[in-house]
């Protein structure tokens, strides 16, 4: 995800340096961007970078970074001056992983699976050139990148194979409710595929995704939601037990359809989607403001 920002406002040099990678998928990322304190205010964060020569030290924290105990790199917004205007003074930092003075702690989640983590930053050399941009920039960058994550959290591929594999599922079922239920969620992924390619095509002739990718955003979370809710309904009462990772002794043998242990755990993991990349509250802020003006 961090590619079109170095692509749009990297250097040349760190242009030739990281996307090479990132487009061969031979590093992986992860996104320092909330805080303790800081999720969908976001630019109330404090991590902080004091220039000290060639290099920046870092001080601070992430929390809900994203497969971070994989990650090679992790993109950063750090505060580099306290101004009173708390979107000024973030800059966009590339950090190592390996440097020395960074610690994960896992976080596991209710689904009981280790996707999410805590990341501490103890005085954590980083060189200057690996600055994105200008210093004090980097809630532009920021919005930017934002923009291209909710686009892609929409999640119309996955989740048109995700209905068809239910509706395979319960085909035997006759149950018309659900039956209609299932129904009435693919019409709305159709509606909101088509809002989707047309946000595509202006990215085609060279455009970026701007507030519709709040609308994508919102409505694809929705359906997600709406989508796991289904499978549990459909798993009805085998829903009950479910495999954390390291399993129940009451479920290493689970009964019921093969698809209804993991569906409860979808089910809970899935209460993220509508939070994660800006809440849907937020989404709705920033509709108001750009699209409609208020």
């Amino acid at each position: 995800m961090v590619g079109p920002v170095i692509y749009t406002f990297g250097t040349q040099e760190q242009k030739d340096r990281f996307l090479p990678d990132i487009l061969n998928f031979d590093t992986w990322w992860c996104q320092g961007y909330s805080e303790p304190g800081s999720g969908s205010d976001l630019a109330s964060l404090k991590t902080k970078a004091v220039l000290d020569g060639d290099q920046y030290i870092v001080n601070g924290s992430k929390t809900w970074t994203t497969l971070a105990q994989n990650a090679d790199w992790i993109f950063c917004l750090v505060r580099t001056e306290t101004t009173q205007k708390k979107q000024e003074g973030i800059s966009f930092l590339l950090i190592d992983m390996n440097t020395p003075g960074i610690e994960v702690k896992p976080i596991i989640t209710i689904d009981g699976d280790h996707e999410v983590n805590s990341v501490f930053f103890t005085d954590v050399k980083v060189p200057a050139d690996q600055l994105i941009g200008e210093e004090g920039k980097g809630w532009t960058y920021a919005k930017f990148l934002l923009a291209h994550e909710r686009f892609g959290i929409a999640g119309v591929p996955v989740v048109k194979v995700q209905i068809d594999r239910l509706k395979n599922l319960t085909a035997e079922y006759n149950d018309a409710d659900l039956n209609r239920k299932i129904a009435e969620l693919e019409i709305d992924l159709e509606a909101l595929e088509f809002t989707e390619l047309r946000t595509l095509a202006a990215i085609a002739e060279g455009g970026h995704p701007g507030a519709e990718s709040s609308i994508l955003k919102i409505r694809g979370t929705e359906i997600q939601q709406r989508l796991t809710e289904l499978y549990v309904e459909a798993a009805g009462q085998y829903i009950l037990p479910y495999e954390g990772p390291d399993g129940f002794e009451s479920n290493r043998t689970p009964s019921g359809p093969e698809y209804a242990s993991p569906s409860v755990a979808q089910y809970l993991n899935y209460r993220k989607t509508s939070i994660y990349g800006g809440s849907n509250e937020i989404q709705k802020n920033i509709i108001a403001k750009a699209i409609l003006g208020v």
